[in-house]
């Protein structure tokens, strides 16, 4: 079976707990992704698959599903303790080549410097495999520039989630995530009928009037 994912939507969380594996429950909550059965996968990102929104993606899933993920984590029990998972992703101007993405973990890095390191990973790796010479010494931003102005990168970006560990000694777990899925007519099917059947079941609201 040759399964290659046509879409891909991006998710993060953030989970606290007594116990490290409820944290790590509560995140994937937090990140809409805990009802599925969960398969790590490494770093490609396919072949002319589109980027879709979180709420689309998470429509798309089932109860028990086996849902391939590019996965970062990270977990503390130390209070205060800043931690960090990142993913990067770096898209090629050519739709019919594959692109890259990376998983980052951290401790004492701001979302910002998290992200930045993540986007990094991938475009690099994807500067790499297309041909394009560069500096690794030089600063990301300088890199990114040059990626840019080669015409073969055309987007780049992450997802990030930081967070402080609990006060009280709680674990507190964090991850952020690549999920592939795959959406044929059938499934686009399915979506259409369940947001038919959300726009009836919800109320409808009257406009507000402000009093002159």
């Amino acid at each position: 079976m040759n399964f290659v994912p046509n879409r891909v939507f991006f998710t993060r969380g953030v989970g606290r707990h007594r116990e490290k594996l409820q944290s790590f429950e509560m995140a994937l909550r937090d990140a809409g992704i805990e009802k599925c059965n969960l398969v790590r996968v490494s770093s490609i990102f396919p072949p002319n698959c589109k980027i879709i929104p979180r709420s689309r993606g998470i429509a798309a899933l089932k109860p028990g599903q086996i849902t391939y993920i590019v996965l970062a984590q990270n977990s503390t029990n130390e209070p205060n303790r800043l931690i960090c998972a990142s993913i990067g992703l770096a898209v090629p101007a050519q739709g019919d080549h594959y692109g890259y993405i990376s998983e980052h973990h951290g401790y004492g890095e701001t979302e910002k410097k998290s992200g930045d390191y993540s986007e990094d990973l991938a475009a690099t790796m994807l500067a790499s495999t297309l041909g394009i010479q560069f500096d690794p010494n030089t600063a990301y931003d300088e890199r990114k520039e040059i990626y840019r102005m080669s015409g073969k990168i055309i987007r780049t970006r992450n997802i990030t989630q930081s967070a402080e560990g609990d006060k009280n000694g709680l674990w507190t777990t964090v991850v952020a995530g690549a999920v592939f899925v795959y959406i044929d007519d059938e499934v686009k099917k399915e979506l259409r009928s369940k947001i038919q059947r959300k726009k009836v079941a919800e109320p409808q609201l009257l406009p507000i009037i402000e009093e002159k």
